[in-house]
């Protein structure tokens, strides 16, 4: 059993369990409910952004520990701040040390598009993003079917809620669908957790045109995003190479920096 498989089968034990804690009439009376979703397709068309989609997580299968002292609250107002396209929370408790509260505390500090990451197995997820005060969920072609991915993007589009479906290799172009109008490409194996930054650019010129493209993973540069840009990516999911830092926020600062007004624009 992979690494992923085992994320897998831990998720489908502890959706139950929360199923039957908090059932969908509980999900439907909260806060968020009600609220308008941001898009982060729009976001990241704008002409003045980063394109960064910045992401806050504690820890990971093959990192260990990466930021246990950083709060919420502050590291996403200040990559709000500092320009962040849109703010990424793991909400993976096992694996990766976040929480759903994670998410709605992140949600009441900024009002820039947030993307729930997780490992979306059930229509249920989909709530709890919607609930919990997320703009766009995540959906990994790598623990699901086609048409597993077609239905779960159904019911989040239908929630008001957008879709990064997450790639990693041609087999999975297959899930692409009418409802995934964001394309991320993952620089890290979900199975090995091995990280190749050039997987982004093969498979750029294979996702289809009318598509945003995302790269996920293993970006530590300015230089690695221009790369990106040269090949038509348009958003830039970036985690660790801020919160292994002390101060991820000014991390952050420092990075977007490093782009010019510019090249800013040219997104």
């Amino acid at each position: 059993m992979n690494i992923l498989e085992k994320i897998v089968e831990v998720k489908r034990k502890e959706v139950a369990a929360k199923k039957a804690k908090l059932p969908l009439g509980y999900l439907k009376q909260q806060p968020f409910w009600s609220r308008k979703t941001v898009s982060l397709i729009k976001r990241l068309t704008l002409d003045d952004t980063t394109g960064i989609i910045a992401e806050f997580k504690r820890k990971s299968p093959s990192k260990g520990v990466i930021n246990n002292s950083s709060g919420v609250d502050e590291v996403v107002a200040d990559y709000a701040r500092y320009g962040a396209a849109a703010i990424s929370v793991l909400t993976d408790e096992t694996f990766f040390g976040g929480s759903t509260n994670d998410l709605i505390v992140a949600r009441k500090t900024t009002n820039i598009p947030i993307l729930r990451k997780d490992f979306i197995i059930d229509e249920y997820q989909i709530y709890e993003a919607k609930a919990f005060g997320a703009d766009v969920v995540l959906l990994i072609a790598a623990c699901l079917t086609k048409a597993e991915v077609q239905i779960l993007s159904r019911v989040a589009v239908e929630l008001g809620l957008e879709v990064l479906l997450e790639i990693h290799d041609e087999e999975e172009l297959q899930h692409i669908c009418e409802e995934t109008m964001l394309i991320g490409i993952n620089n890290r194996s979900l199975k090995t957790f091995d990280v190749d930054i050039q997987r982004s650019i093969l498979m750029a010129e294979k996702i289809p045109a009318k598509k945003i493209r995302i790269a996920e993973s293993g970006i530590s540069s300015a230089e690695d995003i221009r790369l990106f840009k040269k090949n038509n990516y348009k958003g830039f999911l970036i985690g660790e190479t801020f919160m292994k830092e002390d101060n991820p926020g000014e991390a952050f600062r420092k990075f977007a920096n490093e782009l010019k007004p510019e090249e800013i624009n040219e997104n």
